[in-house]
């Protein structure tokens, strides 16, 4: 390894939209990659394509529990004590069953720890390093379903809203620091989070496509990334519609 290697740890390193942009990284050039995830050994199979494609990347993987603020903390204070971190990319969630959700309060519980408590506190466990660093940028995949409460998910949609108003507060604290809180906004993309969906015939987004927009995205800074942007204008829309008018429609 050089010190010229980025250090980028990716939380949720199994989904399919963090393992593509870990290629994406990797194929820039040599990375130190810190993989994190709850499955060791999926999290095995990750390091080693990413080993194949970019053979003198360092690579480390850490299986763990994703909901243990205790767990998260330390971890975190033991991944920047080897190299301080440039980017943290916290990309783990689940896609909620809205009627499981209305019919069971744990159903509940388990969808906002897992989508929303979880991703802020890996954020700001990061963002302490950074601030004491004065260097990084930590990254955030949130949802356009955060934009606007809607009856067909809006357990989850309540979730990424969460995550997006804590992430909007992070980057007003670091407005005019060196340190970068980057909110990515996805709309539907075909993972297998999402395969119910898309045998329904649900148009998706390519996880290629919003892969390479978060990459981008991350790399300027940008302080949301709406991935496909068509999804910046579709929601614009949809948050100015008067409730009067929303109301009568079923999404």
């Amino acid at each position: 390894m050089t010190n010229k290697q980025q250090h980028i740890m990716v939380v949720g390193a199994t989904s399919a939209m963090a393992e593509h942009c870990a290629r994406l990284w990797a194929a820039q050039s040599p990375q130190r990659l810190t993989l994190v995830g709850r499955d060791a050994q999926r999290l095995q199979r990750v390091a080693e394509d990413l080993k194949v494609r970019s053979p003198k990347s360092h690579i480390e993987v850490i299986a763990m529990d994703l909901l243990n603020a205790q767990a998260i903390e330390t971890t975190v204070s033991r991944v920047v004590m080897q190299q301080p971190l440039d980017v943290a990319l916290i990309a783990h969630g689940v896609l909620s069953d809205q009627t499981a959700c209305q019919n069971d309060v744990r159903q509940v519980d388990a969808s906002l720890q897992v989508n929303a408590v979880s991703p802020v506190l890996w954020a700001e466990a990061c963002v302490q390093h950074m601030v004491a660093a004065q260097h990084g940028t930590v990254a955030v995949i949130g949802s356009v379903a955060g934009d606007r409460g809607r009856q067909s998910n809006y357990v989850y949609g309540a979730a990424k809203g969460l995550v997006a108003r804590y992430m909007q507060g992070m980057q007003h604290r670091l407005a005019g620091s060196p340190v970068k809180a980057v909110l990515i906004k996805p709309g539907p993309t075909a993972t297998p989070m999402t395969a119910a969906l898309t045998a329904q015939g649900q148009k998706m987004a390519s996880v290629e496509q919003v892969a390479q927009d978060i990459v981008s995205g991350v790399a300027r800074g940008h302080a949301v990334i709406y991935t496909p942007g068509i999804w910046r204008w579709v929601m614009l829309v949809v948050m100015h519609i008067p409730r009067w008018v929303f109301d009568r429609v079923r999404i």
